[in-house]
């Protein structure tokens, strides 16, 4: 069974000012469907087929680069897309927002270490919200289009939430600016899309 692109659960304008409606269709529409499409062709007529995208990246052969880094790319971005929304922003609650207190001291602490994690990728990434089994959350970054749920990236656990840091990302909007794009992340977070991932991970 082939993966498909999922549609987006809102316009492309929605989250904007924040993120704009041009940068919205060109990173799903031909981005993700370009990591999608690729996947597919990836995985057809070998073992890999007919696994799920988790299963594929938790036992991926970290050399097979296609499947990589696209596979890595289909994941990211359906993520992506289910933890932001127009009705965004604010602060997590309830058992998310403890976790959080206990992992990092404050949400404002977290709102920093996870800010810098995306600032100070170098070239293209991802900032990551992991949370492993008990219900510690960690923060980290990787390249390209790995995550933690491939082997040896060294974050672990389950991502909850993620920022692309590619340029694709917010270049349109924000040229250089990087650090505008991740403040302005903030603003769009589903809180509760994350908290379900959290309490599904834990």
């Amino acid at each position: 069974m082939s993966f498909e692109l999922p549609s987006l659960q809102y316009a492309h304008n929605a989250l904007e000012p924040n993120i704009d409606a041009r940068t919205m269709e060109i990173h799903h529409g031909k981005h993700h469907a370009g990591y999608t499409n690729n996947l597919n062709a990836a995985i057809e007529g070998t073992p890999l087929s007919g696994k799920s995208i988790e299963d594929i990246l938790a036992h991926l052969d970290m050399n097979n680069k296609a499947v990589r880094n696209n596979g890595g790319g289909f994941y990211n971005h359906c993520l992506f897309w289910e933890i932001m929304s127009p009705n965004g922003g604010g602060s997590p609650k309830g058992a998310l927002a403890q976790a959080i207190n206990d992992s990092f001291g404050s949400f404002e602490a977290f709102m920093d270490t996870f800010s810098n994690a995306a600032k100070t990728q170098f070239g293209s990434g991802w900032a990551w919200l992991c949370v492993h089994k008990g219900g510690k959350l960690d923060v980290c970054g990787t390249a390209n289009q790995d995550n933690p749920l491939m082997p040896g990236i060294g974050c672990g656990g389950t991502p909850i939430l993620g920022i692309d840091v590619w340029e694709h990302a917010y270049y349109l909007h924000y040229q250089n600016r990087r650090p505008d794009y991740v403040t302005a992340f903030f603003n769009v977070i589903n809180w509760d899309e994350v908290a379900r991932r959290f309490e599904t991970a834990k």
